[in-house]
C-alpha cells in the first residue's frame, strides 16, 4: 500500500472562526500542531509520500514531508490542485485530508482504502454521523450503496435533510481519474472557490463507480473550527494516548486528570498520580513514579525506581535510578545522580544566562542529600555523597562528601560527611 498511495493534506486556509493569528492547521495539541496530528495518521496507515498543501508563508513550518503551494485560499478544489505538479507521473490513489481532523485514526483510513479498492472505484467519500448534522453536506446513495449525489443542506429538499450520513470532506482518488476532474471545476461562488467535492458528482454523471465509506467514530473524522472544538478533541485524544499507555502496563489513577502528550515514552510499572502533565520528549524507566500535579517537560530522563513527587517542575533533565525529588521543587537544565534525594524547594537557576548562549547545566552527583530550600546557581557541580546544609544558595562547586551551606555566604567543610558518616556504598 505504502508505494502506490499518497496522501494530500489541505492545510493553506486560516481558520478565521478560531478567532487567532495563528493559522488554525499550526495550532498546538497534546505536543504536535493539527496538521501533524492529520500527517502522522497517514504515515502510520502505510502512507510514505505527503504532501501539505499549505499557503507560501507557512512553507518553512513543515519537515519531513513534501510542500505544494495554494498561492490564495481558493477551496479545496484549487488546494488539490496545487499538489498536481508536485505529484507529476504519480499513477496510484491519492488519499485527500483535511488538516484539521486531528482525531484521524490509521485504522480508519486503512478502511476507507479497502473500501475503495474493493469496490473498484474511481473515487471513495468518507462519511460519518454526526450528533448534530448542521449544515454538512448529505450523502444520497444509489440502490447499490454507492454515492449517488452529495447534496449541501441548502439546497436539500426535506426528506434529504433528514439524512443522517453526511460528507467528512475526506476522500480516496485515482490520480488518472482526479487531475482531469479537477479542471472541469467551476467557481462556486463570489471568492471564486473551487470545490473537491463537485469531482464526486462528476464521477457519477461520467458512470464511474464512487464507493462510500462509513467512519465508525463521528468525532474522529469532524474538523476543528472553534476552540471549543479544539478542546473536546484534546479531551478525546488524551484518552486514547492514555489508554494506549496503561495497555502497555502504566499505572494512570486518573486518566482524565492525567494529561500526557504524544512522543513520550513509558515503560511498564510506572505510577502516575493524578493532575499531572508530562510534555513532549521524555522518557520514563520501568517502576519510576510521577507525583500528583507534576509537570514533567520536554528533554527529561527519569531513570529505573525514580520519583517526581507532588508539585515538581522537572525540564530538560535527567534524573538518575532511584532519585527523589519528593515535592515543591524545580530542577530545569540538571543531572540528578542515582539515589540523590532532593529537598523540598530546591530550584536549580540559571542567573547568568545571556541571550544566545545555551543555559549552563547543574549537576548534582549520587547519593547527595540536600537540605529544604536550597538554590543551585548554574554552572555549578555537586560531588558524590555530597549534604547540603538548609536554605543554602550554591554558587561553588561542592567536592563529594562534603558538607555545604550555611547562609547568608556558601561555607563548604570539605569531607564532612565521609569523617562523620563513611563513604557511601554506591
Amino acid at each position: 500500500m505504502a508505494n502506490d498511495v499518497t496522501a494530500v493534506v489541505m492545510a493553506a486556509g486560516l481558520g478565521t472562526r478560531m478567532k487567532s493569528a495563528t493559522p488554525k492547521h499550526l495550532h498546538p495539541l497534546l505536543g504536535r500542531r493539527l496538521v501533524d496530528w492529520v500527517v502522522q495518521a497517514a504515515r502510520d496507515t502505510g502512507v510514505e509520500r505527503v504532501v501539505v498543501v499549505t499557503s507560501p508563508d507557512a512553507a518553512d513550518t513543515f519537515r519531513d514531508v513534501e510542500v505544494a503551494f495554494q498561492e490564495q485560499p481558493r477551496g479545496t478544489g484549487d488546494a488539490v490542485r496545487s499538489a498536481r505538479e508536485t505529484l507529476q507521473g504519480f499513477s496510484g490513489d491519492v488519499l485527500v485530508l483535511n488538516g484539521d481532523v486531528p482525531g484521524l485514526s490509521s485504522g480508519t483510513l486503512r478502511a476507507l482504502l479497502e473500501t475503495h479498492r474493493s469496490a473498484g472505484a474511481a473515487g471513495t467519500v468518507l462519511a460519518f454521523e454526526p450528533d448534530d448534522v448542521r449544515s454538512y453536506g448529505r450523502i444520497v446513495r444509489d440502490g447499490d450503496g454507492g454515492l449517488a449525489r452529495i447534496v449541501e443542506a441548502k439546497d436539500a429538499s426535506p426528506e434529504e435533510l433528514e439524512l443522517r450520513e453526511v460528507n467528512s470532506g475526506i476522500y480516496v482518488f485515482a490520480a488518472d481519474k482526479l487531475w482531469p476532474l479537477l479542471d472541469r471545476l467551476q467557481p462556486q461562488n463570489a471568492q471564486g472557490e473551487l470545490y473537491v467535492t463537485d469531482t464526486l458528482g462528476f464521477l457519477v454523471e461520467d458512470g464511474e463507480t464512487v464507493a462510500v465509506h462509513p467512519a465508525a467514530t463521528a468525532w474522529e473524522v469532524e474538523g476543528i473550527n472553534t476552540r471549543v472544538e479544539l478542546a473536546f478533541v484534546a479531551g478525546k485524544l488524551r484518552d486514547r494516548l492514555n489508554e494506549r499507555h496503561m495497555l502497555n502496563g502504566v499505572t494512570i489513577v486518573d486518566p482524565q486528570s492525567t494529561w500526557i502528550e504524544a512522543g513520550v515514552e513509558i515503560e511498564q510499572d510506572v505510577t502516575i498520580h493524578p493532575f499531572s502533565v508530562v510534555r513532549g520528549d521524555v522518557r520514563i524507566a520501568t517502576g519510576a513514579e510521577i507525583g500528583p500535579f507534576a509537570y514533567v517537560r520536554p528533554g527529561t530522563r527519569v531513570g529505573e525506581r525514580a520519583k517526581i513527587g507532588s508539585f515538581v517542575e522537572v525540564k530538560k533533565s535527567e534524573v538518575g535510578a532511584g532519585a527523589k525529588i519528593p515535592h515543591l521543587s524545580y530542577i530545569g537544565d540538571a543531572e540528578i545522580g542515582e539515589g540523590t534525594n532532593i529537598g523540598a524547594g530546591g530550584v536549580t537557576a540559571n542567573f547568568k544566562h545571556e541571550p544566545g548562549v545555551p543555559k549552563q547545566r547543574t549537576r548534582i552527583g549520587k547519593n547527595v542529600r540536600t537540605g529544604i530550600h536550597n538554590v543551585f546557581n548554574a554552572p555549578v557541580e555537586i560531588g558524590d555523597d555530597a549534604w547540603i546544609a538548609p536554605g543554602a544558595v550554591i554558587t561553588d562547586d561542592v567536592a563529594p562528601g562534603s558538607l555545604a551551606g550555611f547562609a547568608p555566604r556558601q561555607e563548604t567543610k570539605e569531607g564532612w560527611v565521609y569523617e562523620k558518616h563513611g563513604k557511601h556504598d554506591s
